[in-house]
């Protein structure tokens, strides 16, 4: 058996090399790439994605897997060994069903489309995203089609981001999720608004990058095994355990968007720093799941970074770089400022208590598309039909409403439910990190996060992709994904800055 592990290993390892230089290849044309680069940024992507995915499905690696599948039946079920072979050949089993020259065609796809939708974000041009966009509903398609059917279609892009979980299972959480926000966003609405004017001024990017930077280096952002860039839209990658790197974008007429933005990534690297390094090079080197992911990022950004106790040790600080923006903002004023409910346009800058609803939305227009019953034609209209019911907003133009998000332009469809799940996680995770670090808002309040990194790191970071996302969560928490945790901590934190 370990001679057969071992040459696993080590065709799992060249696979992980190559889709780490793709991940390479990726976060430079979102990055640094200029954007006459893109036709063959798309060929050298699909050309490492085929020659992975060509590796990964081969007739050795299937063999080795049928046979290590048997060999490790008297392992313990928790094993390293154990568990690297099931997701492995859980992994290899849905890559044989897909052929190589899809996964070239997609990876050309969505590079075309990600200039596209970059461009057509710029100049709120939905006509000049929509080809693309109908290109890559047909792949998605296509790729359900190679699968057995599925209770829903939608399951099966689901499973790629959030591994066993089924469209009903997330339906039913949010059915109960909905009516309980939507009756807290009525008691929020007939009550006096919050003052949050302060934060809609100039904020120059630099300070504001400076302060993000020390911010997350008191997280634990390990600087010597990340970095942080610029980009249109935030988001984390990783080319090793040792390599994780984040991005940021700056509103200087908007003081939170990249505040809570490198917040959110940092969390996101923090995960991913802290995988174990027994795992490097394995399929074990990653997050159990996108939410799984997505808990530690809001739990960074909401549960940390918009505390009071985090602010009463930050603010000061906040204040001496933008003396004449925050001088005469009290900090009582300033915390409920950055927590402020409103119903928004945009996703990303939506604050607590709306923001599930903007991935409501999206979940069903996706299902929608998927089921055949909303054409790409028109999708800007059904978008915003949803944003003026859901959030009783109506976006002015296509950038602020439809091409806001970059997702659909990677090809990443099921992948949107996974953040309103990170959120009920979150609480989850927060909730038993309270019972077991009673004085962690006195550590927030003197700066220090090393018990909270730690237990993360314990419970969670070092497992990588190692448990199911429900099992993990079962596991640490005792309970599946469950909204109620959320619902209180919404209440409670609501209740004292709305007074309700």
């Amino acid at each position: 058996m370990e001679q057969k592990l071992a040459r696993l290993k080590a065709i799992l390892g060249e696979v992980a090399d190559l889709n780490h230089v793709a991940a390479l290849l990726g976060w430079d044309q979102q990055t640094y790439m200029p954007p006459g680069g893109a036709e063959a940024r798309g060929y050298h992507l699909a050309t490492i994605s085929r020659l992975a995915h060509e590796k990964f499905t081969s007739d050795e690696v299937g063999v080795l897997l049928e046979d290590l599948k048997k060999e490790t039946r008297g392992l313990a079920p928790d094993s390293d060994e154990a568990r690297l072979v099931k997701i492995a050949a859980r992994d290899h089993e849905k890559s044989i069903r897909v052929p190589p020259e899809f996964v070239a065609e997609f990876a050309q796809a969505t590079t075309k489309a990600h200039e596209a939708w970059v461009e057509a974000r710029r100049n709120s041009d939905f006509a000049a995203f929509r080809p693309h966009l109908e290109k890559i509903l047909e792949l998605q398609k296509r790729y359900i089609s190679f699968f057995p059917p599925a209770d829903h279609p939608y399951d099966t892009l689901l499973d790629n981001f959030e591994p066993g979980m089924k469209t009903a299972e997330v339906k039913e959480i949010f059915d109960t999720l909905r009516p309980k926000q939507v009756e807290l966003l009525q008691a929020i609405t007939s009550s006096a608004q919050v003052d949050d004017s302060f934060l809609h001024q100039a904020f120059p990017e630099k300070e504001q990058w400076d302060f993000g930077v020390d911010v997350i280096t008191k997280f634990g952002y390990d600087w010597t095994r990340g970095r942080q860039d610029k980009t249109a839209h935030p988001f984390t990658t990783s080319f090793s355990i040792n390599d994780v790197r984040i991005t940021t974008r700056f509103m200087e007429e908007f003081l939170p968007s990249a505040l809570f933005g490198t917040m959110h990534e940092a969390g996101h690297g923090m995960y991913e720093q802290g995988v174990s390094q027994a795992y490097e090079r394995t399929p074990l080197a990653d997050g159990a799941s996108l939410a799984v992911h997505e808990s530690q990022s809001r739990m960074w950004e909401n549960l940390v970074g918009r505390s009071i106790p985090f602010w009463e040790h930050f603010y000061p600080g906040l204040q001496e770089r933008f003396p004449a923006q925050l001088g005469n903002v009290d900090l009582q004023t300033f915390y409920k400022g950055i927590n402020k409910v409103e119903p928004s346009l945009i996703r990303v800058e939506a604050d607590e208590a709306t923001y599930n609803m903007h991935i409501m939305l999206r979940l069903e227009l996706e299902i929608d598309m998927v089921e055949g019953n909303l054409e790409i034609k028109d999708l800007p209209e059904a978008w915003n039909a949803k944003m003026e019911e859901y959030l009783g907003v109506l976006p002015p133009n296509d950038a602020q409403g439809v091409l806001q998000d970059i997702h659909w332009s990677g090809g990443m469809m099921g992948y949107f439910s996974t953040y309103a799940l990170g959120n009920l996680i979150s609480v989850q995770l927060w909730e038993k990190i309270g019972q077991a670090i009673p004085d962690l808002p006195e550590q927030i309040r003197q700066g220090k996060f090393d018990a909270l990194l730690g237990w993360l790191r314990e419970n969670i970071h070092q497992y990588g992709r190692k448990y199911e996302p429900q099992e993990l969560v079962q596991k640490v928490t005792g309970s599946k994904i469950t909204p109620e945790p959320y619902l209180r901590y919404l209440q409670s934190k609501y209740n004292d800055i709305y007074g309700l």
